[in-house]
């Protein structure tokens, strides 16, 4: 069998009803070692924690690992990897395109969303485990972006160049904006540029921000 641990449990979990939160209740393991397993972070995982994993499951650990052993009823469907789907987390993050604002660590919020794997592989060329999905707020990024718009963002793509939307801290708070890099400039700076020509355009040093990563898609209802 070719797929991953990832996908053998987000399958199996999927299979019997559970979400990676109530997985890891029930196993009484920390939240963060299912979520670290299913977004592909973790390959080698603590046995003793996949035991109890296993165990919630009803499968054997080395199915886990290897794709062999018992699995109590039918095992569970797993496509192939070009069409199979990878879940990336949505974080209590909100990227203002205003002035900004603080925000807390990264926190998981709401049902993850589900992307194609060869999508990201192949198309985006990024590994899962950077991706994030976060919401953005105000209207500085307008036409591009609109308020309450669903951003992926990679956190694996943190330099300006080349140019692009980023979410990143600018010193006051996070934001959504565009960025380039300032040619020649001693220190290093970038211009963070609104796509609403009501806001006007401004530099830092780029000691003076933090860029979280790349936006690589959006989404928004209508």
């Amino acid at each position: 069998m070719s797929n991953t641990i990832a996908e053998r449990l987000r399958a199996r979990a999927e299979q019997l009803g559970l979400n990676a939160r109530e997985l890891a209740e029930q196993a009484r393991v920390n939240r963060s070692f299912v979520y670290d397993i299913m977004r592909g972070r973790s390959e080698r995982p603590n046995l003793e924690k996949l035991d109890k994993v296993a165990a919630i499951i009803k499968v054997d650990r080395n199915w886990l690992l290897h794709g062999k052993g018992v699995v109590e009823g039918d095992e569970p469907v797993m496509d192939e990897e070009a069409d199979s789907f990878v879940a990336i987390p949505s974080v209590e993050v909100t990227a203002s395109m205003g002035g900004g604002k603080l925000v807390a660590d990264e926190v998981e919020n709401g049902e993850p969303y589900h992307f194609k794997s060869s999508w990201i592989t192949h198309r985006l060329r990024a590994n899962p485990a950077n991706l994030r999905i976060m919401h953005v707020e105000g209207d500085s990024m307008m036409p591009t972006l609109h308020d309450g718009d669903v951003v992926l963002v990679d956190l694996g793509r943190a330099l300006p160049t080349p140019p692009g939307i980023f979410v990143l801290f600018d010193g006051m708070g996070l934001v959504a904006k565009r960025l380039e890099h300032i040619p020649n400039s001693d220190p290093p700076q970038v211009r963070i540029i609104s796509d609403n020509t009501f806001y006007s355009p401004y530099e830092r040093t780029a000691e003076e921000i933090k860029i979280i990563g790349r936006i690589r898609w959006f989404g928004r209802e209508i």
